[in-house]
């Protein structure tokens, strides 16, 4: 197994990371800017670096700061986690030239799939459905820019080739706004990715978002774990994810999940990634491929049973997989909230001390935090402080277990987004089953 890791993240994702490295036997090292030395994880590694200052650009985006940490404390490999430089090509390449392992899909692999342009082409040549589009990048011609959108039908939807995160889309409803919305997001794209490319799709307008969880490893094999619904969005950021998705059969889980294991075959994959689709009248329409851990993770690993963490350090490790898709066994149904230090009305963060933290419990929870009573919340980095997660043997009482949990949570000294949470457990749609990817948005009021 491997020797020793450089954990290069913080919060949740880098002490979920450093538990599941402790329990291969496996050394690690913490990283952490200046505000981050009193995050759990820094405490509980075999060895911490100081990287930087709190600004993750001068910190945990700083390449060379990362791999120096590696250097320094003779480590073999490199996790990412997610966020930060998990999917930067640029990166993943620099630390196997400097020796060490990356713990995630080549270079190559993450540069394929990080261009939406060039993911689209790839996916539809493996054969994976995508959302009908312009095929490419848009050029300068409006005229046939124009036509291309008549013939995909408004709505249309204007996305960056190198966007990600929600960020540098702009939807279409008339042709008479299409060339300012270009203009915009072409204009956002540059600042935010420096690459201005864009391209066109069908705007759906009652789709849900379901993704597919893949293993694979170097020497050819593939699993799919299944699929979770993260429909429940705000201004595209996911707030409750669950699996299974309701409504989807045995037969569509097969074939879109056999669909996605090729497709990883063709590409040469290697790693854990997440096929995320747009599901709409019973159709998957593929719309990217992230190249990592996901933060709803846990609700794969409850429905189960597979270490998806283990599972990435086995591969780093040249291993073959042990598992095989005829031993997947899905067993009953997980929810995930994900709790956020903000108010749950204006969704503004809310930085502070917790001075009080109470993490529920009982059968089927699950809590991934780095919280803890006396710590500070620093301003700089993501709101998410932590995750729940309820399991049980049907989604009615995985629901009722995450109800009582909600319940039970005592985090003071901030605000977090529970009540929101509460509000939606209890959600008359939420609990049929099957909201869209609007859903939220409309509840709320923001659109």
């Amino acid at each position: 197994m491997l020797e020793k890791v450089v954990i290069a993240n913080r919060g949740e994702i880098a002490l979920r990371i450093l538990r599941a490295c402790h329990e291969l036997g496996i050394k690690t090292v913490a990283v952490f800017s200046e505000v981050d030395r009193e995050q759990k994880h820094v405490f509980l590694a075999d060895e911490a670096v100081c990287i930087g200052p709190a600004a993750s650009a001068e910190s945990y985006l700083n390449i060379p700061s990362v791999i120096s940490a590696a250097e320094v404390s003779d480590a073999v490999a490199i996790h990412p986690g997610y966020g930060f430089l998990s999917e930067n090509a640029d990166f993943a390449e620099r630390v196997e030239k400097s020796g060490f392992i990356f713990i995630g899909p080549r270079a190559e692999t993450i540069r394929l799939m990080g261009d939406k342009v060039s993911a689209i082409k790839t996916m539809k040549d493996a054969g994976i459905p995508c959302v009908p589009g312009s095929d490419g990048p848009l050029g300068e011609d409006m005229d046939e820019i124009s036509l291309i959108a008549r013939e995909i039908g408004y709505p249309v939807i204007i996305k960056a080739s190198g966007g990600g995160g929600g960020r540098g889309m702009r939807v279409v409803h008339s042709e008479a706004s299409l060339k300012n919305a270009i203009s915009m997001t072409k204009s956002e794209a540059l600042v935010a990715f420096g690459n201005d490319m864009v391209y066109m799709e069908k705007f759906l307008e009652h789709p849900r978002h379901i993704e597919i969880q893949v293993l694979a490893d170097e020497h050819g094999n593939v699993i799919h774990l299944g699929e979770r619904d993260c429909s429940m969005q705000r201004r595209h950021q996911k707030v409750i994810e669950e699996a299974p998705a309701p409504g989807i059969t045995d037969a569509i889980r097969k074939e879109i999940g056999n669909r996605c294991v090729e497709a990883c075959r063709a590409i040469s994959y290697r790693g854990a990634g997440t096929f995320e689709f747009l599901y709409e009248d019973g159709n998957f329409y593929f719309i990217e491929m992230n190249t990592r851990v996901q933060v709803e993770h846990p609700v794969t690993e409850m429905i189960t049973g597979v270490d998806i963490v283990k599972e990435q350090l086995r591969i780093a490790n040249s291993e073959e997989l042990k598992i095989r898709q005829k031993d997947i066994r899905f067993n009953g149904h997980a929810i995930e909230c994900r709790i956020n230090a903000e108010d749950p009305d204006t969704f503004m963060p809310s930085p502070g001390t917790v001075e009080h933290f109470h993490p529920p419990g009982g059968p089927g929870i699950r809590v991934e935090t780095h919280v803890y009573q006396g710590y500070k919340i620093p301003p700089h980095y993501d709101s998410m402080i932590g995750k729940i997660i309820a399991h049980s043997e049907s989604r009615e009482l995985a629901l009722a277990r995450m109800k009582m949990a909600l319940a039970e949570v005592v985090i003071d000294g901030i605000k977090t987004n529970i009540p929101l949470h509460q509000r939606l457990i209890d959600d008359g749609s939420f609990m049929a089953g099957g909201t869209d990817i609007h859903y939220l948005e409309n509840k709320l009021g923001l659109k």
